[in-house]
């Protein structure tokens, strides 16, 4: 055992060799180490770009808001002239104003009280700090259970990210928009056609990948098997060197078990050609849907384990409530969130920009 260590670890290094560099691991390295030091910085970088790009994309997060802001605006007329006699009627209201918006009766009575108890301890004195109160009290629901909102990527080329939902939720549209925020960020693209059953799918995510620059791969008959495109893309996506594999899959009810039983077939397939992958399992929420998105959410997990939300249609009609609602019930973050039609109006989410969205 002793020798086998010797001669797997024994790089021949020079004397001032820095420690902790694997960046310069590349020569004399075994193909892991090199691909693990090429890759983290890759993944990285992309993910803080990304990040970075949601904080400039404010105003359109704030437009995707329009009708929850709209609920939420009669906050601003009850705490104009708050005083601490008008206690009671105020926060009624105000928990009113929230279940509207689809916070849901659980996070809604959490948050109530607790300004309540705040407030006649005398720690809240005036309409404002209220307002803030209730601000910082949806931030830390957001923050607390859903951290991780950035792409998880892994340490691997290609890193590979399965997209799920119900039929009609948007999740070819999602999956092109995202092909084209990575592609925009140098991210070298693969896109796999997973729906097949749906005969018009492979054409539209064609033509997204014809709009994004991007390569795809589709099924090569009619009636193929999901798993078999989707390994085929991976294998593709591993030999050809592409940084991310987006693999499209077709729309399923959350009820039926034995199509949601084909997504663990899918996994099962992707995760042989490439250990650990897919890195990413995005489930697509229809966010004009509200709590209704709640069991679906429910069910996806179960099956193949959600790793971030991405929500559609926050164009104005939404009620930006399930948000807080979903992370808060099931701790998976959004990642992102889909404010239009266009090709770039698929948004990181960032939450301190959500809640400064639905409370200005």
């Amino acid at each position: 055992m002793a020798t086998m260590l010797t001669h797997t670890l024994s790089l021949q290094l020079p004397s001032k060799f820095p420690p902790f560099s694997p960046l310069i691991l590349h020569s004399n390295c075994p193909s892991r180490f090199r691909c693990q030091a090429g890759q983290t910085g890759f993944f990285t970088k992309l993910g803080r770009l990304i990040k970075e790009k949601a904080k400039s994309d404010v105003d359109k997060i704030f437009s995707g808001f329009t009708k929850t802001r709209e609920n939420l605006a009669v906050i601003d007329e009850l705490l104009l002239y708050w005083n601490l006699s008008d206690t009671d009627r105020v926060l009624d209201e105000l928990e009113e104003a929230l279940l509207v918006s689809d916070f849901g009766p659980k996070i809604t009575i959490k948050i109530v009280e607790s300004l309540r108890d705040d407030i006649y301890a005398g720690k809240l004195k005036s309409g404002s700090e209220i307002k803030d109160a209730l601000k910082k009290s949806v931030l830390d629901l957001l923050m607390s259970k859903g951290l991780k909102t950035e792409l998880q990527l892994g340490f691997r080329k290609p890193a590979v990210i399965m997209i799920v939902g119900v039929n009609g939720g948007g999740k070819t549209t999602s999956l092109g928009k995202l092909a084209n925020r990575l592609k925009k960020e140098g991210a070298k693209i693969l896109m796999a056609a997973g729906d097949t059953f749906r005969a018009a799918a492979s054409d539209q995510l064609e033509i997204w990948a014809e709009r994004t620059g991007c390569e795809i791969v589709v099924a090569e008959k009619e009636k193929a098997k999901a798993s078999s495109v989707l390994s085929q893309a991976v294998k593709k996506g591993k030999e050809g060197g592409f940084d991310i594999v987006l693999c499209d899959t077709s729309g399923r009810l959350h009820t039926n078990y034995s199509l949601m039983e084909e997504l663990i077939s899918c996994k099962k397939v992707i995760s042989k050609v490439v250990a650990g992958a897919p890195n990413e399992i995005l489930l697509v929420l229809d966010g004009t849907t509200g709590l209704n998105m709640l069991p679906q959410a429910r069910e996806f997990n179960e099956v193949v384990g959600v790793t971030g939300f991405i929500l559609t249609k926050l164009d104005g009609s939404a009620r930006g409530g399930c948000v807080v609602s979903v992370v808060d019930e099931l701790g998976i973050p959004v990642k992102f969130v889909g404010v239009g039609e266009g090709v770039d109006d698929l948004q990181p989410f960032d939450a301190e920009a959500f809640v400064d969205a639905i409370f200005s």
